[in-house]
This record gives C-alpha cells, sequence and structure tokens, in this order.
C-alpha cells in the first residue's frame, strides 16, 4: 500500500493548517491580517504555507492520486515556490482566499490520506505525544 513515512509529511502539513487558522482566527479582512500586529502573523502564516508547500512535495504521487481530485498539487508546492521567490509579490487577497477557503479542502484530503495509510496506532500515538503535533489529537479517533 503506501509507505508510513509520508505520516511526518502530513502531520507537519496538518499542523501547519491548524496553525494557520490559530494564527488568522482575530482578523475579518485581509487587510486587517497583513497590516497587524508588525505583520506578525503575516509573517507566520507564510512561512507555514511554505512548509505546507514543501512537505507536499515529499507525499508519494500514488497518494496525492489517490485522494481527492480538487486539489492541485502542484498550486499547492507552487505557493511554496512563489513565497520564497517573490515575497513582495504576495497578493494578500489571495493569500487570504486559501486561507478562509483553499486550507479545509487540502486537510479534508490530508485526513483522507491518512485514513488510506492506516498506520499503526502505536506510530499515530508516538507522533501526538510530541507538544509539535497538539492541534492534531482529532486523529487519534480516526
Amino acid at each position: 500500500m503506501y509507505s508510513e513515512k509520508n505520516l511526518v509529511y502530513i502531520f507537519t502539513m496538518l499542523e501547519c493548517i491548524e496553525k494557520c487558522w490559530i494564527y488568522t482566527a482575530d482578523f475579518d479582512t485581509p487587510d486587517d491580517f497583513i497590516w497587524a500586529n508588525e505583520q506578525k502573523e503575516l509573517n507566520a502564516v507564510v512561512s507555514l504555507f511554505v512548509a505546507i508547500g514543501e512537505e507536499s512535495k515529499k507525499i508519494e504521487q500514488t497518494l496525492k492520486e489517490a485522494v481527492s481530485s480538487k486539489i492541485k498539487w502542484s498550486e499547492v508546492a507552487g505557493i511554496r515556490d512563489k513565497i520564497s521567490h517573490d515575497y513582495r509579490g504576495i497578493d494578500e487577497d489571495i493569500l487570504w482566499a486559501i486561507l478562509k477557503n483553499d486550507l479545509f479542502q487540502l486537510k479534508q484530503a490530508l485526513i483522507e490520506m491518512f485514513k488510506f495509510i492506516n498506520p499503526d496506532k502505536g506510530i499515530v500515538n508516538e507522533f501526538l505525544k510530541s507538544p509539535y503535533y497538539k492541534h492534531l489529537l482529532y486523529l487519534k479517533k480516526l
């Protein structure tokens, strides 16, 4: 089937998604988010997007193909490249739309991947002992 090595990439991407939502929960508009707190939250989210894009490149292609066709994996990876190579070119409206619309679909696809891998509960529990993955405890129930 699918290698459990994909778990670290899936867990990292899921944790990044959860943190993106935590860091942006208090904002109602892209403008509020972009300019608040000396751009602290913006910089955090941009870094998380880079991590999401980078980790997405490491997941087995066959596993990506097995999940929702709504996910355009090249665009997930591409946002990392866009941010990394043209930080000033980030469009706040696009970034906001990704945060508010697209991350939920990506999360669902990653959970679907997790289920396809069907990892040993002991491995899952080891991951979830780490404070880094503390926002993913819902995976214990899957």
